[in-house]
């Protein structure tokens, strides 16, 4: 059986300890939850399922059927056009937009946190980059080696990236939604 790559264990390594770290922010966002998040959470979670809906659909349909003499043993208690009915649904309705517009705003705070998190990685990796392509330049200056790049290239990625020149480039490419 031949020895494992040590490369490949580093990665391995590199890629337990990523989704580790991944798991903590997710658990803390969880955990650090207060209680009207948690019970939105609840609620959406409870009305995102198909029994949900299916239970709704046989309430109303019983109350239908009760309330239009279907069931003789049953008395009516809200004639047509339901009156009671509307205004139970319309409640409800109500308070199930607030609930699913709180998880909204929840999960949007995450992604956006997600978003600013991806982002600094990705401006902490860009001028790691910068750098290594400098020193590898100066390397190969050094050594007399030639890179086979054109020295405009070689300057353009080694320059050091203006943040808020990019934004403003793409502000101006890209058209904001009204």
């Amino acid at each position: 059986m031949a020895a494992a790559d040590p490369e490949q264990a580093g990665n391995a390594c590199t890629v337990d300890e990523n989704i580790a770290a991944i798991l903590r922010l997710e658990n803390d966002a969880v955990r650090t939850r207060s209680l009207p998040v948690r019970v939105a959470d609840a609620i959406t979670s409870v009305i995102g399922r198909m029994s949900f809906a299916a239970a709704h659909i046989a309430a109303i349909a019983a109350w239908i059927a009760v309330n239009t003499r279907t069931v003789p043993a049953l008395p009516p208690f809200d004639s047509y056009p339901f009156p009671l009915l509307c205004l139970i649904l319309s409640t409800e309705s109500v308070l199930l937009a607030v609930f699913v517009l709180m998880k909204q705003n929840r999960m949007s705070y995450l992604s956006d946190r997600r978003n600013h998190l991806d982002l600094q990685i990705n401006l902490l990796t860009e001028r790691e980059v910068t750098r290594l392509l400098q020193i590898t330049d100066r390397v190969a200056r050094h050594l007399g080696v030639e890179s086979g790049l054109d020295e405009e290239h070689v300057r353009e990625l080694s320059a050091v990236t203006e943040v808020d020149k990019l934004m403003g480039a793409l502000d101006d490419k890209l058209a904001e939604p009204s």
